[in-house]
């Protein structure tokens, strides 16, 4: 493996732990059995998620809104919840996650919702706004 794509893994695996806490089991899978193609998305998170203090344009907190409503509109309940539950601890309120899944609905239909997005909005229901599950 060459220098290049062990440092890009690196900075992918230091994204993940910086904004997730660890690396999810099907990144370790791809960076085990595809380390090439880890290491190409491990650059591109690397570039997206960063704050705004390292010279993202956007908040944290709205990256992570935004891969929630793409998540829902693609059907990925778990990687939305993930998302959703990331954004609320980083402020984002309920009311400002459903006006979003409203719009994925318009974009996406109904089955987003039904699929995803009312899952999405339950969680983080249940977490709370202050992102600690409540007991």
């Amino acid at each position: 493996m060459s220098d290049v794509t062990e440092k890009a893994i690196r900075k992918g695996i230091d994204s993940f732990v910086a904004t997730f806490g660890e690396v999810p089991m099907q990144y370790q899978l791809l960076a085990q059995y595809a380390p090439g193609a880890f290491a190409g998305y491990g650059l591109m998170r690397d570039f997206v998620m960063r704050d705004q203090t390292a010279g993202g344009a956007l908040d944290l907190k709205t990256k992570e809104f935004i891969f929630a409503l793409l998540d829902v509109q693609g059907g990925f309940t778990a990687g939305a919840k993930a998302h959703a539950a990331n954004a609320v601890k980083l402020g984002l309120t309920l009311p400002e996650l459903a006006e979003g899944l409203a719009q994925v609905i318009m974009v996406g239909g109904i089955t987003t919702w039904n699929t995803a997005g009312a899952e999405v909005l339950q969680h983080c229901v249940e977490i709370g706004e202050s992102g600690v599950p409540q007991a």
